[in-house]
């Protein structure tokens, strides 16, 4: 019996609800549990979940406003800073992905255009998933989560020509490849001005009208996203660039932040239909046949991907703790491998044999990455000797300060908070070194004056270098609870003698650190919210005492 949609839609909701609560119990991660369900309810399973049906309109929706977000959040100097390293990291991983799949393709006995196929299905990662679990993270704004969406985002425009060759490829005139190429980057150029345009000229005299209506403002920031995603995608782009650029042209104005707040809730809920789409998506004609051929490729994505990222960024001069962390997002496939493989499905040049192996491939790489970048950090704890082989000695060399010149305060971490911490002790007089392992942040802090040291504060080799033995405090004013500990055991190891003081933005990781030893625990957002308590509280105390002394006033006239 065929089931009305309104109520096959509330059937779904429950299963997703129902396993999403199993997962949480399980303390595994909701995106399995999704994609799960959806395979459950798609073509493979119970059949309620078409590709073409609005589980796929909504599931486009949650992606455009996601992306959306991201750019919202896109601090524009970040760029400066990132952009090379992503673009390079980017373009290197598709470069060494897709030569080392297609002559693992070949061994495996497929053909050239096979291999083809396969090879650039496994160099493009899941921008949605991995900003999803970014995000889920809280890693966005650090270091790695940055570089990581910069190539990200480097890969969806890469795999837009690749596309187009693809497209081409085996078509009897030449002509094809070149046209398309040079409309892709007439387009793309028009796409950027205007979206350049808009953010220049039309936003700030349109924004300050609608936000005068919050509801408006929701409004006009989901449209907006989706509007520009459908233009982007109609310029033969994908849309999760257009939803980025839209929000990277709002990231300036001030009501950048009232607008992500309020579509949050909304984005959580869309992605929720992303996830079953996917897994819906997912056929599996012959994969009993190719479950060796599979492994061999997941196994190259979930190890080898990882590694030619960690590799690319070490000879850029990121310590390997930033590459691997980074590196862990291409460990999978994504949606776009499945548009690849239905392309090819479609063009002639591949079997269904080939779809069905590119589809288990996703579904294994897809679920063993989630994990590993769940668990980035125990991961990376347990391979940090394996992976030590990647730092760069040059990359620990004291370059930034005299090595007989004294230091008050050795200071870790030049972010928001550290950068003011520096800037307040420098300008009460004190010496201090800055520490951090965004070499682009070094050089900024250094041409504004700081004294810095390029390095990572869990590298016990690190603190060899530093003038600890001159220093009489050691401030981290890096939030991570795992960082500042093992901080703190690299300091007893070299028995530092002065005083350690550790960041924690949570009362459970401030307890942490104190039963770990640290002398001062800073509580940077509970200090605020004591000070904001003070000042309110006066604020009110002399609004009382006028008050009191306008009635008194008032009865002795009366008298």
């Amino acid at each position: 019996m065929e089931l009305h949609p309104f109520p096959t839609m509330a059937i779904i909701l429950a299963i997703a609800t129902a396993a999403g609560l199993l997962a949480t119990r399980l303390r595994q991660p909701l995106i399995v549990a999704f994609i799960a369900v959806g395979i459950a309810v798609g073509p493979v399973g119970t059949g309620w979940v078409s590709a073409d049906g609005t589980i796929e309109l909504l599931s486009r929706l949650g992606i455009a406003i996601l992306l959306f977000l991201v750019g919202l959040r896109l601090d524009l100097h970040m760029i400066r800073h990132t952009g090379p390293v992503a673009v390079a990291t980017g373009l290197g991983q598709v470069v060494f992905t897709s030569v080392i799949g297609y002559f693992i393709a070949l061994a495996l006995g497929m053909d050239s255009v096979t291999a083809i196929y396969i090879a650039v299905a496994l160099t493009f990662s899941s921008t949605i998933i991995i900003v999803k679990l970014l995000s889920d993270k809280r890693e966005l704004e650090q270091l790695h989560g940055r570089i990581a969406v910069g190539f990200l985002i480097v890969q969806d425009i890469v795999v837009v020509l690749v596309m187009i060759a693809l497209t081409a490829f085996g078509q009897d005139t030449g002509d094809n490849l070149a046209t398309g190429i040079g409309l892709v980057l007439l387009k793309g150029a028009a796409l950027l001005v205007g979206t350049w345009l808009m953010m220049r000229y039309i936003l700030p005299l349109l924004l300050p009208q609608i936000a005068r209506s919050q509801e408006l403002l929701v409004l006009f920031g989901v449209s907006y996203a989706v509007s520009v995603a459908a233009l982007s995608e109609w310029l033969g782009f994908s849309s999760e660039v257009g939803a980025f650029l839209a929000g990277v042209s709002l990231a300036g104005t001030p009501f950048r932040d009232a607008l992500g707040a309020r579509l949050v809730s909304l984005r959580d809920f869309l992605l929720l239909f992303f996830f079953l789409d996917l897994g819906s998506r997912l056929e599996f004609t012959d994969a009993a046949r190719q479950v060796s051929d599979a492994i061999v490729f997941s196994a190259f994505v979930l190890i080898g991907n990882p590694l030619i990222v960690v590799a690319i960024m070490a000879l850029m001069r990121y310590p390997a703790r930033v590459g691997f962390l980074a590196g862990l997002t291409v460990a999978q496939i994504s949606e776009f491998s499945l548009i690849l493989a239905a392309l090819g499905l479609n063009l002639g040049h591949i079997t269904n044999s080939t779809v069905s192996l590119i589809t288990v491939v996703g579904l294994i790489t897809i679920g063993g990455s989630t994990y590993m970048i769940m668990y980035s950090h125990q991961l990376y704890d347990r391979l940090r000797k394996l992976l030590s082989v990647f730092e760069r000695k040059d990359a620990r060399s004291p370059q930034s300060h005299d090595d007989d010149e004294d230091f008050d305060v050795v200071l870790f971490g030049l972010g928001r908070f550290g950068s003011h911490l520096a800037d307040r002790l420098g300008g009460a007089g004190h010496r201090v070194l800055g520490v951090d392992f965004d070499p682009h942040g070094v050089k900024m802090h250094h041409r504004r004056g700081v004294t810095t040291f390029f390095g990572s504060a869990e590298d016990i080799h690190l603190l060899e270098a530093l003038p600890l033995d001159r220093a009489k405090y050691v401030i981290s004013a890096i939030p991570d609870l795992q960082t500042n500990v093992a901080l703190l055991h690299g300091l007893r190891h070299h028995e530092f003698t002065g005083t350690v003081a550790l960041t924690a933005h949570t009362r459970h990781d401030a307890e942490q650190l104190r039963a770990a030893g640290a002398d001062i625990v800073l509580e940077p957002f509970s200090s605020a919210a004591h000070t904001t308590s003070t000042t309110l509280h006066d604020l009110l105390a002399a609004d009382d005492d006028a008050t009191r002394r306008d009635s008194e006033g008032e009865g002795s006239r009366e008298a």
